[in-house]
């Protein structure tokens, strides 16, 4: 956080948590949940944990004393925002919103909003560089009055990228169906008529607004799929078939989901059928020469969101097994067979975060936008890093627990008189630590790590935001190996120069310095955010509300 930012913003225009369920209350999207169709979204208990996890991004940028990192001042129309809608103006903007979103998810698990930053740095890039092809300012008024509208409303967004795809060997308008991936299918004077499918798509039931991407680079014959608008979950034409979000409710083997019940994510395969979308909410119409670029900025973005996401997953992981090791009696500082574990828990979780650091930190203004980048190469080793140790992460917090968290009794059991007090006596391990607070961990981990929702995420930190085949392309993509050859050739003395055409040396960067000099007085800084008092599981303190 930039030190000259510590004063607390006014808040003008945020919502709290409960505004913001209460909000959801003025839309009528059509979503289908478990076979039936949902009369309201804001009533759900299937979707009370996704619900809660979007409230928390409410309620921290209201809390005064996560205010300073929860909201940003947006200079171009100097008003205070939520920073999950906020337009990254410098390299410490990158750096804040990095940190807000670890700090989100540490609450949540996984926050959802930080999305629509993603995607609205995206498309504000995707504007101006249209413009700047065309000599005109007509997607950049039209991006700026649509990001002060959602702005000012506090909207959360749902981010529609990922087409059903069909037949993935073949390009959009190779399809059988070409429904398997949204596209236009008439211009009308006032706006555009567009179908398809659009599948994965994060928290949809319970947004405000949906941003429709394309998935993937087009080619001329593909136009009609290079489409990126803006409309409301209950367009009509619009049709969503959602999944719960956690596991509210479920009678479990071992008890309530100590987390997921509480805090969880939907997502909804999106079917359009003739929606119409009118040119003021259109920010692509077919100018499929800029379809890469804008997939490219949006991958790129919110892969460096995901970097944080999963470090706040990681510090749940950490802390639950440092708990988990002091129920059972055992001290890791101690004990060399803990110690390690969870030192390489720790190395994993701060390594891939370090590089969300280091993309932030080496993140540089888009030239047509000025809007800041994280980047690229730091942001993709970062959530490459992530992808693939997720499992490593569970297998050590399985490791530091122990078998218990998948062999306990039910929870029934803890109230049987014919059981209750044996098992207090004999599955208690520390003197320091009762029973029953031994067994609320281990429930926890279970919970976090080796259950539907475990499993559930580990699949999306695998494939969120690309997979990792994805995430390899952009590294060597952009990679200053040039650099490193020409330093083993100036070695050689091989005498061999520079030569744009050869594949290995295309890519060059010396090394970087700051813009002012690199001991310039009064830089930006980090600094701590106030101390919490007491542990609340959820912001203000409250159980979530009954369905």
């Amino acid at each position: 956080m930039n030190a000259s930012q510590s004063a607390t913003p006014p808040s003008h225009g945020l919502m709290s948590g409960n505004d913001y369920r209460e909000s959801l209350r003025r839309y009528r999207p059509t979503v289908h949940l478990d076979g039936r169709l949902l009369e309201s979204v804001a009533d759900s208990r299937e979707l009370q944990p996704g619900i809660n996890a979007l409230a928390v991004t409410y309620d921290f940028a209201r809390d005064p004393r996560k205010a300073p990192l929860m909201t940003a001042l947006q200079t171009s129309r100097g008003q205070t925002v939520n920073r999950m809608l906020h337009i990254d103006e410098s390299a410490a903007d990158l750096l804040n919103k990095l940190e807000a979103v670890r700090l989100l998810c540490q609450e949540t698990g996984c926050a959802q909003r930080y999305l629509a930053h993603d995607a609205l740095n995206a498309i504000n890039q995707l504007c101006a560089r249209v413009d700047a092809e065309i000599g005109s300012n007509e997607r950049r008024a039209r991006f700026a009055a649509y990001l002060e509208h959602v702005q000012d409303s506090d909207l959360a967004l749902g981010i529609a990228m990922t087409d059903a795809k069909g037949d993935r060997s073949q390009r959009p308008h190779q399809q059988v169906n070409r429904n398997s991936h949204v596209h236009i299918v008439e211009r009308l004077a006032n706006g555009i008529v567009i179908a398809g499918t659009k599948a994965i798509v994060t928290g949809a039931p319970y947004m405000h607004e949906i941003l429709v991407m394309p998935s993937r680079n087009m080619g001329p014959a593909d136009a009609d799929f290079a489409v990126c608008c803006a409309l409301p979950v209950d367009a009509p034409g619009l049709t969503m078939v959602a999944r719960p979000a956690g596991r509210p409710g479920e009678k479990l083997e071992h008890g309530a989901a100590l987390f997921s019940r509480r805090y969880g994510q939907s997502t909804a395969v999106l079917v359009f059928d003739r929606v119409f979308v009118p040119w003021d909410r259109v920010f692509l119409a077919g100018e499929w020469e800029h379809s890469a670029s804008l997939t490219y900025h949006y991958a790129t973005h919110h892969r460096h969101s995901c970097i944080a996401a999963r470090a706040g997953f990681g510090d749940l992981l950490i802390g639950a097994g440092a708990l988990m090791c002091e129920a059972n009696g055992f001290d890791p500082g101690r004990k060399a067979s803990l110690r390690e574990p969870m030192v390489e828990l720790i190395k994993i979780t701060e390594g891939f975060f370090a590089c969300g650091v280091a993309a932030s930190v080496y993140g540089t203004p888009d030239p047509h936008s000025g809007s800041f980048m994280p980047e690229p190469v730091f942001a993709n080793i970062g959530k490459l890093l992530l992808a693939t140790q997720i499992y490593d992460m569970h297998r050590l917090a399985h490791e530091v627990s122990g078998g218990l968290i998948v062999a306990l009794p039910g929870p029934d059991e803890d109230h049987n008189p014919a059981t209750a007090a044996t098992l207090a006596e004999v599955l208690r391990a520390s003197p320091d630590v009762p029973y029953d607070k031994r067994i609320e961990v281990a429930r926890f981990v279970e919970d976090l790590t080796a259950s539907y929702q475990g499993g559930w995420y580990s699949v999306i930190s695998l494939h969120g935001g690309g997979s990792p085949a994805a995430m390899k392309q952009e590294i060597w993509r952009n990679y200053p190996l040039g650099s490193k050859v020409e330093l083993v050739e100036r070695l050689l003395e091989r005498g061999v120069l520079h030569d744009e055409s050869r594949p290995i040396t295309r890519n060059r960067q010396p090394g970087r310095c700051c813009d002012a000099g690199c001991s310039t007085p009064g830089q930006a800084m980090m600094v701590p955010l106030p101390a919490t008092a007491g542990c609340r599981s959820i912001a203000g303190g409250e159980e979530p509300p009954a369905a």
